[in-house]
């Protein structure tokens, strides 16, 4: 009489446990949030861009700054993911708190957000270590979107800014010839493998990462960069992530 009458609610209950469980919604964690330093000398701007970011869910504002020296204060007590930097500010200018942050090792990502088309300061902010350009001229959705794209690691420039950053890496031949993308010139094809590595380059990857990323060893990412470098004609990774994001390169994989 007892043989079966342990086994059957057993069963049962073990269905009922497991109807329960596929019945539970599935929790996914959140995604990160961005934290994000305004730094502008005028409170207007600030004030609207604290606005338009305070509207999404994934954007917080850890600080404002009105000046270079604030930046940099605001910069070591909050260390943020991104930072929106004006290039024309009071006591210390953008260009100067790019070489301070560039000297200090910081991981926080900069865009510079200006009202100037000097083309010069554009590349020497791209040589400081910024990580995006977007006019203030430009739509609040690509000013958004431009911080979750740097946020993630690739570097941001408009058309318009791509355009006048190649110009200024152009040789006087480049530009006689009419050939747009600066010193870059594809003297012979790149591999499947090389185009890989132009596209992780573009996104802000650095060796190690990229290795791991492709297993492979860091050595031989040196090796296939050196190629790159030759038949593109290019002498630096700035030159190299500006040629990507002029060709598409950047985002082969998302097409």
């Amino acid at each position: 009489m007892n043989k079966g009458t342990a086994i059957l609610p057993e069963n049962q209950n073990t269905e009922e446990q497991e109807q329960e469980q596929q019945q539970q919604p599935v929790i996914t964690e959140p995604s990160p949030r961005i934290r994000v330093l305004i730094a502008d000398d005028h409170p207007i701007v600030r004030d609207g861009l604290k606005k338009l970011l305070l509207l999404e869910s994934d954007i917080d504002i850890v600080g404002e700054a009105g000046d270079g020296r604030q930046v940099l204060e605001l910069m070591q007590e909050h260390e943020p993911d991104v930072m929106l930097l004006d290039l024309r500010m009071p006591n210390l200018d953008g260009l100067s708190v790019l070489q301070s942050l560039q000297q200090s090792g910081r991981k926080t990502r900069v865009i510079v957000l200006t009202a100037s088309e000097d083309k010069n300061e554009f590349v020497q902010a791209m040589k400081l270590g910024c990580s995006g350009i977007v006019l203030k001229q430009t739509a609040t959705d690509l000013i958004v979107k431009s911080i979750r794209k740097v946020h993630s690691g690739e570097i941001w420039l408009d058309s318009h800014t791509t355009a006048a950053v190649m110009r200024q890496f152009a040789s006087p031949a480049d530009l006689a010839s009419g050939n747009m993308n600066g010193k870059a010139r594809e003297r012979s094809p790149l591999s499947a493998r090389e185009r890989e590595i132009v596209q992780l380059v573009a996104q802000g990857y650095k060796n190690k990462e990229m290795a791991e990323k492709m297993f492979i060893s860091e050595q031989t990412v040196k090796n296939h960069l050196h190629n790159i470098f030759d038949k593109l004609g290019v002498s630096d990774r700035l030159e190299l992530a500006l040629y990507a994001i002029h060709k598409g390169l950047h985002i082969a994989q998302e097409r």
